[in-house]
């Protein structure tokens, strides 16, 4: 299994404010809409929670402390170790939020799919893990300027864990 983080962060690394995205990036969501369907994507319940609801095509599994916790369609689980176990072998598998899982997550991540959006560093509560150039390489990166549906410029980077 590839275990691949995907998230979209500014350049102080900030992903969110409050449970809500800082920016709103059309080209971003069909990035990830590309890359995540038909695959299981890991969260945190927050993340779940910001979602306007069950993503089509992919499996929810959901990383929650509350015991009773129930979300229609998709598997909830207590663990990062139990979301991991619970999907194909076999597949690629996407983390894709919040902070506090991405952080659990990098160590046992083979790569990072990352939008980092240009010209802002946003207050946040939210942030992803720093990337170490000695454990990854960045091995694709495809540029996107801002225009009338994108007020930031954008890189959609890849990394591979080295």
């Amino acid at each position: 299994m590839t275990l691949t983080l995907i998230a979209a962060v500014a350049e102080n690394n900030a992903l969110g404010k409050d449970n809500r995205m800082l920016w709103h990036l059309p080209a971003d969501f069909k990035h990830f809409k590309t890359l995540t369907s038909g695959h299981h994507i890991i969260m945190g319940r927050k993340t779940f929670e910001s979602l306007p609801g069950v993503l089509p095509n992919r499996t929810h599994i959901i990383i929650t402390r509350q015991e009773d916790y129930k979300a229609e369609g998709c598997l909830v689980v207590n663990s990062l170790d139990a979301a991991i176990a619970s999907c194909p072998q076999d597949d690629e598998v996407f983390v894709i939020g919040g902070g506090e899982i991405y952080h659990q997550a990098i160590d046992r991540a083979g790569k990072i799919e990352l939008t980092r959006v240009f010209g802002i560093t946003p207050e946040a509560d939210a942030f992803f893990p720093e990337i170490d150039n000695s454990k990854w390489q960045l091995v694709k990166e495809v540029l996107h300027q801002k225009d009338e549906k994108h007020a930031y410029d954008m890189a959609f980077q890849t990394y591979i864990r080295k």
